[in-house]
């Protein structure tokens, strides 16, 4: 009987034994065959991450190769307010000025996510972080961890205070202030506002990269924008496994791209240069209280820009400081008349097409002359003007009449081969193309008005480039911004040359109209003030009555001055434009432009050891009464 009753035991155990062991059986084969994949996707969903590698962003530089933008490493700074307790005005004191921030707006951050329970205490509303400040360089939050492990240090009596104090000391000084979030950028531009207007600024948009949205880098305006994607470079990314506390088991990783750091962009901007002409600038701002000032420096056989500036200006690293219009590159955005500047225009296509010579003479008519019904005027009374003479004392009268003589046909064909009407193709955003009225929407006095000035709107840039084209033998350059991309190592990637357009005039022209140029810089001239001691400059002034709202406006006036030297090998040419210069200071061009250009010529020509003529001069004669001297 005993032995039956334990043989069914065993019996029953065995078949409880089985069944457990075949629903053990059963549920490995659920999970391991017939759910594997289910199972399998949702742990990667639970464990597996894909995180993207933000690339370094590329440098700007000048063509020397010294910085003028670069991105440091950064990161989020972010703070406990339950960690800090009664102690946020001492935190605030000590962090605030590593952070750039007042006490008052750190407090106001601390304050944002707390509040006062029915017991006193402090605790957070909604979560444990509140941010306080993105993109700080790592070396500062380094300088706030020291700041804060000083903070609130007792000495040997900490030792001897109860173990919740003590603790709460150790949380605050090491964990109440910390980072948050992957490691950022934050971009850097060592000079200041130094270029601003052709480095441009960064902004943020914001993007969605595997459903997850993220803040991304972007360039706003200038050489930040234009080259926004060489400079950004291109994500990577890394598919990891995680464990415990989210950490990566690096055996577990699965894919591995790094990403591909931007190109450096080096500009053809020399940044000694742009320095001398923004000082000038500076001086000319304060003496001639103008509205604002511009100038620009260009290689007048190549195109390159060394220098181009405008204030007011601002400063990228503090956007915040400054206004749209102070970020307004008026250079390539504003179109204002030319005014007598240009009269190189149609005096150089006259000249080309054997309408006149620079000896013909011209009855100025003692400064009124009508014409299609309407007066024009000269600022002096002229009589009978060389073509020459009408370029170097500036005859309005004179270049309308040389007008006439060459129709409407020519003079708009020559003043679109100048450029005018279209971008002239910096690589800069914003750049407007002015105004050029077609030829059927001409007036019976445009022929008359616009060879003074007036009638057609243009930019710096466009008036710049043609007086180069003067300077280049007749031929037309496309401003040039960019020399280089180079990697990280300094290699260079790709390297541009200059580009030239079309021949506008000849080069025998181009000689004839340069003579006519230098007599404007001479005592009889209109620009004395831009004589340089050691070369010999041409240039042109102009002194343009403001249009607004479809009007002259009384007492406005653009004052600007254009020339190259040296004139019969010229090295550079430099505009200086000053818009509504004080009035009582003096607004002709030749008495404020011409001095500014004069002291940006004498200390570029030094920068640039541009050889004096004289020396020239001397070393040619004493060749010559070596060779005469010898039997």
């Amino acid at each position: 009987m005993a032995k039956r009753l334990q043989l069914r035991r065993l019996l029953l155990i065995g078949l409880l034994l089985g069944a457990a062991f075949a629903g053990l059986c059963y549920r490995l084969i659920d999970l391991q065959v017939l759910r594997h994949e289910a199972l399998r996707a949702r742990s990667r969903v639970d464990t597996r991450q894909e995180v993207v590698l933000q690339p370094q962003r590329g440098n700007i530089l000048d063509v020397r190769g010294n910085l003028l933008a670069t991105s440091l490493r950064a990161c989020t700074v972010a703070a406990d307010p339950s960690l800090i307790g009664n102690r946020q005005a001492e935190v605030a004191r000590t962090i605030a000025p590593l952070l750039e921030m007042t006490e008052a707006q750190v407090l106001q951050r601390f304050n944002s996510r707390l509040r006062q329970n029915e017991k006193g205490e402090i605790t957070n509303t909604v979560g444990r972080e509140v941010i306080l400040k993105r993109k700080v360089p790592l070396e500062t939050m380094q300088k706030i961890r020291v700041a804060m492990t000083n903070l609130l240090s007792l000495g040997g009596e900490e030792k001897n205070r109860p173990p919740a104090e003590k603790n709460f000391y150790r949380n605050l000084r090491q964990k109440a202030i910390h980072t948050s979030g992957p490691e950022d950028q934050l971009r850097v531009y060592p000079n200041q506002s130094l270029g601003a207007h052709v480095l441009g600024c960064l902004g943020t948009k914001t993007v969605k990269i595997n459903g997850v949205s993220m803040e991304e880098t972007v360039g706003r305006e200038g050489i930040e924008a234009r080259f926004n994607s060489t400079l950004a470079g291109v994500r990577g990314w890394k598919i990891i496994e995680t464990g415990r506390r989210e950490r990566e088991v690096v055996p577990m990783r699965e894919q591995e791209v790094e990403p591909r750091d931007g190109l450096s962009v080096a500009l053809t901007i020399d940044s000694t240069i742009q320095q001398i002409v923004e000082s000038a600038l500076a001086e000319g701002m304060e003496k001639n209280a103008p509205k604002s000032i511009s100038a620009i420096v260009v290689r007048p056989r190549t195109g390159e820009i060394l220098a181009m500036a405008s204030l007011p200006t601002f400063d990228p690293n503090h956007l915040e400081r400054s206004t749209l219009d102070d970020q307004r590159n008026r250079i390539i955005t504003d179109a204002p008349e030319p005014g007598s500047t240009f009269k190189i225009v149609v005096v150089s296509g006259a000249l080309n097409d054997d309408i006149v010579r620079l000896t013909d003479l011209i009855n100025c008519e003692h400064r009124h002359y009508w014409y299609a019904g309407k007066e024009l005027h000269d600022h002096e009374s002229y009589g009978l003007l060389s073509v020459e003479n009408i370029i170097a004392k500036s005859s309005n009268i004179g270049a309308a009449k040389i007008g006439i003589q060459m129709g409407q046909a020519r003079l708009f064909e020559y003043i679109k081969a100048f450029g005018f009407g279209r971008k002239t193709g910096i690589p800069l955003n914003g750049e407007t193309k002015g105004i050029l009225n077609p030829l059927q929407e001409w007036s019976k006095v445009s022929i008359a008005q616009i060879p003074m000035g007036q009638g057609i709107a243009v930019t710096r840039l466009q008036m710049m480039m043609a007086m180069c084209a003067i300077a280049n033998h007749g031929w037309l350059m496309q401003p040039m911004l960019v020399d280089r991309f180079e990697d990280s190592a300094h290699k260079v990637v790709t390297k541009f040359a200059p580009q030239p357009v079309r021949q506008v005039i000849t080069d025998s022209t181009a000689r004839l109209i340069t003579k006519a140029l230098k007599a404007v810089v001479s005592p009889e001239g209109t620009a004395p003030k831009a004589a340089l001691a050691q070369y010999t400059v041409a240039g042109k002034t102009g002194t343009a009555q403001k249009a607004e709202h479809g009007t002259y406006a009384a007492g406005k006036y653009f004052a600007s001055f254009l020339g190259f030297f040296p004139a019969d090998n010229p090295e550079l040419c430099i505009s200086v434009m000053l818009d509504e210069p004080d009035l009582k200071k003096g607004y002709y061009g030749g008495q404020t432009a011409a001095p500014i250009f004069k002291q940006i010529a004498e200390r570029a020509a030094n920068y640039l050891n541009i050889r004096p003529e004289e020396q020239e001069s001397t070393v040619a004669n004493s060749i010559t009464a070596s060779i005469d001297t010898k039997p």
